[in-house]
């Protein structure tokens, strides 16, 4: 059996929660990031994989309805989709993205850097800060090697509990 091929994305918005980012990561693909106007249904579709397994954090409640509401896109039916958030609070892992991170002994680069900020960065790119765009960025693509932290050690967590492992 072969195993299904990761993908894991994460979207930022701005304050009315129109999309600025979409970020994904798969093996096949590498580091993939629309930015504003490259964001429309073709680019994601073309950037995309044609299947796989989508791995989000909050992604079901968040990230995937933008995706649906913006672009028409329904990648869950795309997709076999999971979200970290509930996996994690299955193994007793509770609390947003980057405190499970900190639980598991991930550390970001940009550590200080919310949700909130990306949304100030977004505006402050949107009036001539490259610098911004950036760091935003490089925020997003964290949130993207956390997510494969924390899917790392929710498999090390679940392949420690099979019964006739060594």
């Amino acid at each position: 059996m072969v195993a299904s091929l990761e993908i894991y994305l994460d979207v930022e918005t701005d304050w009315q929660r129109r999309l600025t980012v979409i970020g994904f990561y798969s093996p096949v693909t590498g580091l993939v990031q629309l930015v504003g106007p490259q964001i429309n249904t073709a680019n994601l579709r073309a950037a995309l994989p044609a299947e796989g397994t989508l791995y989000t954090f909050n992604g079901h409640s968040f990230d995937l309805p933008c995706l649906e509401q913006q672009l028409g896109v329904r990648l869950r039916q795309q997709f076999h989709s999971i979200d970290l958030r509930w996996s994690c609070r299955r193994q007793g892992l509770k609390g947003g993205q980057k405190r499970i991170e900190q639980m598991i002994g991930y550390r970001r680069i940009l550590p200080e850097l919310s949700g909130y900020d990306a949304m100030v960065l977004w505006g402050r790119y949107q009036r001539g800060d490259a610098r911004a765009l950036s760091t935003l960025l490089q925020y997003n693509g964290e949130d993207l090697t956390g997510m494969m932290r924390i899917k790392a050690h929710l498999d090390r967590l679940a392949s420690a509990t099979l019964p006739g492992m060594v």
